[in-house]
């Protein structure tokens, strides 16, 4: 006797044939197994619309105990799970077509796994993926910080968690499509030393306070680990140019100008914001320029405006030390009438 999975697909795809032919590009199955105990059996998961007429087909039921939910998926859905954003990749990569209205649908749809599969084999794809989805989870923790119940402390916890092991995941160009998260994460070879054990801890936790600061913890691991494998970035400069740090450095020392102004005038309040958009600035040229020790904010207090000062001088001639041995020299007139002298 066929098992309900197949018996379920059959009568969609008869359903499809009957009233739906028009209206349906694809119907995609997977291989599924609700618990440990169960056979695997392929079953319908959902459909391509070609029209609005094709809501009629979806619907969600239970039988036996066991949910059912076959929905429609748009092509730009699908396409969104091919660039692995959205739904898990699983939704695409696993499955099978049931149901093909024309071999273009058909077509399309396997192009669509091939662009998924070929994007996971790409090392500097994923890794921006995984960036991206280490941002996600920065901003969700941002919004539990200003929580006031431990219900969406909890609930945010669990998204958090979610979302730093599907970064891990995908710098290791996979996704985890076990259901079984502790399972998946420890079928994934490269994960940060004590990951999985900071991961429990979370979902452990007794206290809200305890969760937002084990959560701020596993997404600092997590980021530390994407740095620590960062030898794809784009923005990574092979053999830099110093004469554009050089064009950048007379843009911005304006801004240690304005530092030193409000560090003279023992105003710490604009001392502060203004060297927070400089430290900005300075963290990137760094990153771009293998310049290390570029750190002015660390040295902030607000009662020692001098030592701050020094400090943000220092970086200032350590970027200006760097672009003279490497040959720059720097537009830098001692007058106006030395300019005008120079570039009549």
């Amino acid at each position: 006797m066929k098992k309900t999975g197949t018996r379920l697909t059959d009568w969609a795809v008869r359903k499809i044939e009957a009233e739906y032919r028009d209206d349906v590009c694809l119907l995609v199955g997977r291989w599924t197994r609700h618990f440990d105990q169960e056979q695997e059996e392929l079953s319908f998961h959902y459909y391509i619309p070609a029209t609005s007429r094709s809501n009629g087909l979806a619907r969600t039921f239970i039988i036996d105990g066991i949910g059912y939910d076959l929905f429609p998926m748009s092509w730009e859905r699908v396409e969104r799970i091919a660039e692995i954003r959205g739904d898990n990749p699983m939704c695409l990569d696993h499955a099978e077509i049931l149901y093909a209205r024309h071999d273009d649908d058909r077509r399309t749809f396997t192009s669509l796994q091939a662009r998924l599969r070929a994007n996971l084999q790409n090392p500097r794809f994923m890794y921006a993926r995984a960036i991206e989805t280490l941002d996600t989870a920065m901003k969700i923790h941002r919004d539990m910080l200003f929580a006031e119940d431990l219900r969406t402390v909890r609930e945010s916890a669990g998204y958090i968690c979610m979302r730093v092991a599907d970064a891990v995941a995908y710098l290791n160009q996979q996704y985890l499509g076990i259901p079984d998260h502790i399972q998946a994460l420890r079928s994934i070879k490269n994960v940060p030393t004590g990951f999985i054990d900071l991961y429990e801890q979370i979902i452990r936790a007794k206290t809200a306070d305890e969760q937002q600061r084990l959560c701020h913890n596993i997404i600092a691991m997590t980021s530390r680990f994407l740095d620590e494998h960062d030898t794809h970035s784009v923005s990574r400069i092979s053999a830099p140019d110093f004469s554009e740090l050089a064009f950048w450095y007379q843009e911005l020392s304006y801004t240690w100008r304005r530092v030193y102004y409000w560090c003279d005038r023992h105003d710490p309040v604009n001392a502060y914001l203004w060297c927070c958009f400089l430290q900005n600035e300075v963290d990137h040229v760094g990153a771009d320029f293998g310049m290390e020790d570029l750190d002015i904010l660390s040295a902030f207090d607000a009662d020692d405006l001098a030592a701050f000062r020094k400090r943000a001088e220092r970086v200032e001639q350590q970027i200006v030390t760097a672009i003279e041995v490497h040959g720059v020299h720097l537009a830098s007139y001692p007058s106006v009438e030395e300019f005008l002298k120079q570039n009549d």
